[in-house]
């Protein structure tokens, strides 16, 4: 072979290898960036749902709130007909006493039979 076709294949070569490392330095760029484009996709995909997350949570604080509201306020209205319920009770004991008809020891005997 001569010398020529020596340097002419050499050449040849060194474009191919310079096309070949062109080329997978494109690729390698391009899968970076589509793995910079998925990641960013991710990452708002996450805030998203952190946001969607800190709703739901703000909510069902909301709610347990409410709910506590409610149960003292139950607690108060049951404190309140337990008291006038007392109430109730003394005015009957006070009307029996005054009642010359009523005896208060049979009142009392019966109210002891019927509350426990």
């Amino acid at each position: 072979m001569s010398t020529t076709a020596i340097i002419i294949i050499v050449i040849a070569v060194i474009v191919v290898l310079a096309i070949a490392i062109a080329l997978a330095r494109q690729a390698q760029t391009r899968r970076l960036e589509q793995r910079r484009v998925t990641a960013d996709e991710h990452r708002r995909e996450a805030e998203a749902q952190a946001l969607t997350a800190d709703r739901e949570r703000a909510a069902a604080e909301e709610q347990a709130a409410r709910a506590k509201q409610e149960h003292l306020a139950a607690q108060e209205r049951r404190a309140d007909a337990e008291r006038q319920r007392d109430e109730a009770d003394a005015l009957h004991r006070r009307a029996d006493e005054l009642d010359p008809d009523v005896d208060p020891d049979a009142r009392e005997r019966e109210e002891g039979t019927t509350r426990r």
